[in-house]
């Protein structure tokens, strides 16, 4: 199995340390899982190279109550260098340990060719795709009281629909391989009557672009409360053949390759029995399980 989806520092620490012993761990804890792959996919928008790239997005929504805060959080965040990641990926692979040099890609509308030219210049093996924020609006700030406030004011079916947008754009520009937590939209507990409509634009815009897409346990600690992505969802994305990462989204030890078995029974039941792995950005297709 795979956990193609861990963070190497906590939201809450700004400035980061680099450790391979830290990697180390968590191949420890994911090999007492089962996992025998993981991905390191720390958020780009942590370093200070893509940040300079897009320039302070957040200064186009200056309407929005929550602009300010976004540029709060990327002054407190964007503070690193990706030559000290990468490297730090690269040596964790060249010691011989079972990991992927890989990033977590967040949408910055109409910008993704800029982030994929920057990104092109490293060794990457897997980039898996977000959208965390609408405009200014950071919506899967779940501690925030600003950004969750605009839930009880905002239309909820508006709002899906304006995160199926943004993702349909991501997966169109063909800057990533994977899409994280695809529904990731839910996470704050508010959906849609109906949220079919939704699914199916999402299913079909990844089966053109044939991403993969993640399976996460990452939404069951979440006011969501279950897995990403829903099973409606998964259904739709099984029944176009879509290939799938399984994912914990850990930004410490302890929640490394996470019920990362539940995962699989979700997907056996839908007839799947491989999952993606890459390498240089490049797709191959090994089993669900080791057996």
């Amino acid at each position: 199995m795979l956990d193609y989806h861990l963070h190497l520092w906590p939201h809450e620490d700004s400035s980061v340390w680099y450790r391979l012993d830290q990697i180390a761990h968590y191949c420890e804890r994911a090999a007492e899982a089962g996992v025998e792959e993981l991905a390191l996919t720390e958020h780009a928008h942590r370093f200070v190279d893509v940040l300079d790239r897009v320039g302070p997005f957040w200064e186009r929504f200056p309407d929005e109550v929550t602009s300010p805060v976004m540029g709060q959080y990327m002054a407190f965040t964007a503070r690193n260098r990706l030559d000290d990641y990468v490297t730090l990926a690269q040596r964790a692979k060249d010691e011989g340990l079972p990991v992927k040099i890989g990033l977590e890609v967040d949408y910055y509308r109409d910008q993704m060719d800029v982030v994929s030219e920057l990104l092109a210049q490293y060794p990457f093996d897997v980039l898996i795709g977000s959208v965390h924020w609408l405009g200014s609006w950071g919506f899967d700030d779940v501690d925030n009281p600003i950004p969750m406030a605009q839930w009880t004011v905002r239309d909820v079916d508006r709002s899906w629909a304006e995160y199926t947008r943004a993702l349909e754009e991501l997966i169109s520009c063909r800057a990533v391989d994977v899409l994280a937590h695809p529904d990731l939209i839910k996470v704050a507990g508010y959906r849609p009557g109906d949220p079919t409509g939704y699914w199916d634009a999402m299913a079909e815009a990844a089966a053109a672009a044939d991403v993969s897409v993640e399976c996460s346990s990452a939404g069951w600690s979440k006011p969501a409360a279950e897995q990403y992505p829903a099973e409606g969802f998964l259904d739709r994305l099984a029944a176009r053949g879509a290939t799938f990462t399984t994912a914990s989204d850990a930004h410490r030890l302890g929640r490394v390759a996470e019920r990362v078995g539940d995962l699989a029974a979700l997907l056996e039941a839908r007839g799947v029995t491989q999952l993606a792995s890459y390498s240089g950005r490049q797709r191959r297709l090994v089993p669900l399980r080791s057996h």
